[in-house]
């Protein structure tokens, strides 16, 4: 049995199948007790393989996902009255939208649980298979500016080229160059029929013109992001400020 084993352990490196090997005990010490059929020893043993495939998959769209710590949703209250209601969270998190490719724009105030709603329907895509990214405006102009020197950046470009769904982060925050803007708005054009976007900013979209220091630049951005699209206006104090923690606090007289 030994040899056989050893044969199939050999077998399963030159075929790459490094799911079925750890789980061969196993499995045989199971079909020996059930007195499973060829059949159903067979589809076990590629029912394993499938779901080492499906959990390295997986951890790999985690790693180039690029989320922030705490991006689950599980916990997000959607009690209080700032715009997103349980029933709209819902919706969101089924992801039909990301198959119509739909946009979202999460718009409001500095601390209002942006970022953390798109960060969350972030791993939510990632979950469910989709090739999901989660940047900054900073990383994408970052990846923009030096993709054509840098070869991890032109790696990274190419991976967003691909993406069911990318999170764009504070954008707009800062003013951009004209030559960034029209790398951007390029950017914006060559993803925006294949893949949903999500941002989140606290500007409006009026704001914009002056962010690109170009109407017509913001006005064909809008236009493209804009055409299919929920726009979610968040209101309410800030998350940090109303948990603000002092080092003092802590400290005695």
């Amino acid at each position: 049995m030994e040899s056989v084993k050893q044969e199939i352990r050999q077998l399963c490196e030159q075929f790459r199948l490094g799911g079925i090997y750890p789980g061969l005990d196993t499995a045989l010490q199971d079909a020996e007790k059930e007195n499973t059929g060829y059949a159903a020893f067979t589809l076990r043993l590629l029912r394993t393989e499938a779901d080492h495939r499906s959990r390295r998959d997986e951890a790999k769209r985690l790693k180039t996902a690029g989320l922030p710590r705490g991006a689950d949703l599980d916990g997000f209250d959607t009690t209080v009255d700032n715009g997103m209601s349980a029933k709209k969270m819902g919706q969101l998190r089924e992801l039909n939208w990301i198959d119509q490719i739909f946009n979202v724009v999460l718009m409001g105030p500095s601390g209002v649980g942006k970022t953390r709603i798109a960060s969350g329907l972030c791993l939510d895509a990632v979950k469910a298979g989709y090739r999901a990214y989660f940047r900054t405006m900073q990383d994408i102009v970052n990846t923009l500016r030096t993709k054509d020197a840098v070869p991890s950046q032109n790696t990274e470009y190419r991976r967003l080229m691909k993406a069911n769904l990318i999170v764009i982060d504070d954008i707009m925050l800062f003013p951009l160059q004209k030559e960034i803007a029209v790398a951007f708005f390029n950017f914006i054009n060559q993803i925006y029929e294949n893949a949903s976007i999500v941002i989140t900013t606290n500007k409006a979209p009026a704001e914009w013109a002056k962010m690109l220091d170009d109407e017509v630049i913001a006005t064909a951005l809008l236009d493209r992001m804009l055409y299919r699209c929920e726009i979610i206006r968040l209101s309410g104090d800030s998350y940090r400020m109303k948990n603000r923690k002092s080092f003092f606090e802590n400290q005695k007289d």
